[in-house]
């Protein structure tokens, strides 16, 4: 990604000391890192193919040809300089530079990502240990790393979320077309995601959700030729990517005028859900407590059952990411944490309405990355 005047520098230095840090809670001595978004984290490095071994003293990035030139380059730019080495290889190549590290290190418990390696692929990596080394099964151990964003981080997500907020700018007067026959959910979401290509995304932050009438009761529902049509909620649920860091926003709209019937209920039950839900984000707080404010309003209106996903949750370099904001999250919220706030309800065959922003976590509040109106009338 070019670097823009203004911008704050991705720096890694620094982040596998803390990575060393965490070995003696998970039981290791070294660990290979097979996790892409992990990978990417430690080393600055973007490519689709790549693995990073941190022992106790040194780490190794490797990863094959392709990638030469823009391994090396990364890890600079990232200030990873010092503190990798890199290895350029094929496959074979590369497990010899990784049981080269790991001969150097003798480390005595190796770990490996339990949630992002196979059983064959575990048996693979254990091929390359000698027969005083054992492997670990470990989980979320660069994860809790990435929870707390630095300035580098929270530069690249508000970036990502001021061209998603552009881009829902420009295409939101498609929406008065709405019973025309012109504009679909499928053409609706593909008009936003040009539009934040055009603005400086690299990518969606993960597929375009556009859900009209009924479809917007079906919270993941996928875009479909379905015209929008005046007297119905339309739910958009959609972010954008910008070197390697997501957004996510949704906005419910009612088409053609102010809502009606049941569903103006709805809308009135889920904004203020969603506000006090914003309103009790600060450091410090349980992440589930969030989702019980939420959950709390919606019950008392009676919808209890109707809200059928969590609150929340993390967004960086993964779109769901650590902590979880629901019943069932851990977390204490820390400042510089980001978390969305989603609550939503959703009646089979009428509609659905959900309002989410992505928020920074302050000592005394949170700060709102998605600025775009929550006006519903479109």
């Amino acid at each position: 990604m070019t670097t823009t005047q203004g911008a704050v520098p991705l720096e890694v230095a620094g982040r596998l000391d803390r990575l060393r840090d965490r070995f003696e809670t998970c039981g290791v001595d070294a660990l290979i890192v097979t996790n892409l978004a992990n990978v990417r984290y430690l080393s600055g490095f973007s490519g689709s193919a790549g693995v990073v071994v941190v022992t106790g003293k040194g780490a190794l990035l490797t990863t094959d040809g392709r990638y030469r030139t823009q391994s090396a380059e990364q890890v600079a730019s990232a200030g990873g300089a010092e503190q990798l080495d890199i290895a350029i290889g094929n496959g074979e190549g590369q497990r010899a530079a990784v049981r080269a590290a790991l001969e150097a290190a003798s480390p005595g418990r190796v770990g490996l990502e339990a949630e992002d390696v196979s059983w064959a692929g575990s048996k693979r990596w254990r091929e390359l240990f000698d027969d005083q080394t054992s492997a670990v099964a470990v989980t979320g151990a660069v994860e809790a790393l990435r929870e707390v964003k630095d300035a580098g981080e929270l530069y690249r997500m508000a970036r990502a979320a001021a061209i998603a907020d552009g881009a829902l700018s420009e295409v939101l007067p498609l929406l008065a077309e709405a019973g025309s026959g012109a504009v679909t959910e499928g053409s609706f979401a593909l008009a936003l995601d040009t539009a934040m290509r055009r603005g400086g995304a690299e990518d969606r932050a993960f597929d375009t959700i556009v859900a009209v009438g009924p479809n917007s009761a079906k919270p993941h529902h996928q875009p479909t030729d379905t015209p929008l049509s005046p007297g119905q909620p339309v739910v958009v649920d959609f972010g954008a990517t910008y070197d390697g860091y997501r957004s996510d926003m949704t906005r419910t709209f009612w088409l053609g005028g102010e809502p009606t019937g049941e569903l103006a209920q709805v809308f009135a039950v889920v904004a203020d859900s969603q506000a006090k839900g914003v309103a009790a984000v600060r450091a410090g707080v349980a992440a589930k407590d969030v989702d019980t404010v939420c959950r709390e309003v919606i019950a008392k209106a009676g919808f209890a059952e109707r809200f059928e996903h969590g609150t929340g949750h993390g967004v960086g370099l993964d779109i769901h990411e650590a902590p979880t904001v629901s019943q069932q999250g851990t977390a204490i919220l820390a400042a510089g944490t980001v978390v969305t706030v989603e609550p939503g309800v959703y009646l089979p065959g009428l509609g659905g309405v959900r309002i989410e922003d992505t928020l920074v976590v302050t000592e005394d509040g949170s700060r709102t990355l998605t600025a775009f109106t929550k006006d519903v009338a479109a």
